[in-house]
């Protein structure tokens, strides 16, 4: 990529495009192209092709999606199948119709088997049945990234698929109905704190494991993809390649936030996957590297939260 090359990240107001932007603009690029959802809707076909018409991207950074937690997955997955489907299918199909020459594609770790083995390489995607709570999710985004893999084979493209684990960081959705884990922990801990240190109930039995990236890590690793020359696009993983329970992570956001009341854990609640630790050779391999730790990342998201 060039600095003035027209590059368009869509899905720029959320925690991975925001962050796309920032770490664009801090290398020195320029020519970077957003568009709102009241702009433009990624599920109509016929808007998206004439965006592609009229801007002609030369690279694409595809971070707009339908996200949440468990509840918020398990509540609404029609929702969550339809629109995922429909941004992925009508933007890549855009993309290669109108002659974009690099495309960033970004999904999740939750694409993998329910009981996969751990750490998670990517030879395993579709290797075994997939977390039910998710399943809707999931399933979309496989279509996107096999989407990719199928353009890149019949048409030539330069379609990358990035699979990050867990993520957060500035902007993060803070809201109890559809955030993930880290923010809704960061909010329960906080108003608990407020409140006269009043115990906090969370979710399941604590014991599943997770691994959680901040997603300024993430943005640096997906630029560094598309700034690879001459190698051949495929599925990457992107992870800190560590991980932690649940019930450990509640302890250190607790201690974060300065919480001094009790922790009670509500077990009638779903654990959903036992343990989600992405194995990060390939990535390594191709010279990138997590930098933040995770301690000192709540606590700048904390510090961030509490202001406003």
């Amino acid at each position: 990529m060039q600095p003035t090359d027209s590059i368009y990240v869509a899905g720029h107001r959320g925690l991975v495009g925001s962050a796309l932007c920032r770490e664009l603009r801090r290398k020195g690029y320029t020519n970077i192209i957003t568009r709102t959802h009241r702009e433009l809707d990624l599920c109509n076909q016929q808007a998206v092709n004439a965006f592609f018409a009229s801007q002609r991207p030369d690279h694409v950074f595809l971070a707009a999606a339908k996200v949440g937690g468990i509840h918020a997955n398990d509540t609404h997955p029609a929702r969550f199948i339809f629109q995922n489907l429909a941004i992925a299918t009508n933007v890549i199909d855009a993309a290669h119709r109108h002659g974009v020459r690099k495309l960033l594609f970004l999904g999740s770790s939750c694409i993998y088997p329910k009981l996969a083995d751990q750490p998670i390489k990517e030879e395993y995607l579709l290797t075994s049945a997939l977390e039910p709570t998710n399943e809707a999710y999931a399933i979309a985004k496989i279509a996107g990234l096999k989407m990719c893999e199928f353009y890149n084979q019949e048409y030539g493209t330069t379609y990358w698929s990035a699979m990050p684990t867990n993520l957060y960081g500035p902007g993060d959705n803070f809201d109890l109905e559809t955030s993930h884990v880290l923010p809704a922990m960061i909010r329960k801990f906080h108003e608990a704190k407020l409140d006269g240190h009043r115990p906090v109930t969370l979710w399941g039995t604590g014991s599943p494991r997770r691994e959680f990236l901040h997603v300024d890590d993430l943005a640096r690793a997906c630029v560094h993809l598309l700034e690879l020359r001459d190698m051949a696009p495929r599925l990457v993983n992107i992870g800190c390649g560590k991980d932690l329970t649940i019930r450990e992570l509640a302890h250190m956001v607790q201690s974060c936030v300065g919480h001094e009341g009790e922790i009670f854990w509500d077990t009638t609640k779903p654990d959903g996957t036992p343990r989600k630790l992405l194995d990060i050779s390939t990535i390594r391999g191709l010279g990138w590297k997590p930098t933040i730790d995770l301690e000192e990342g709540i606590m700048r998201v904390y510090q961030e939260y509490a202001r406003q």
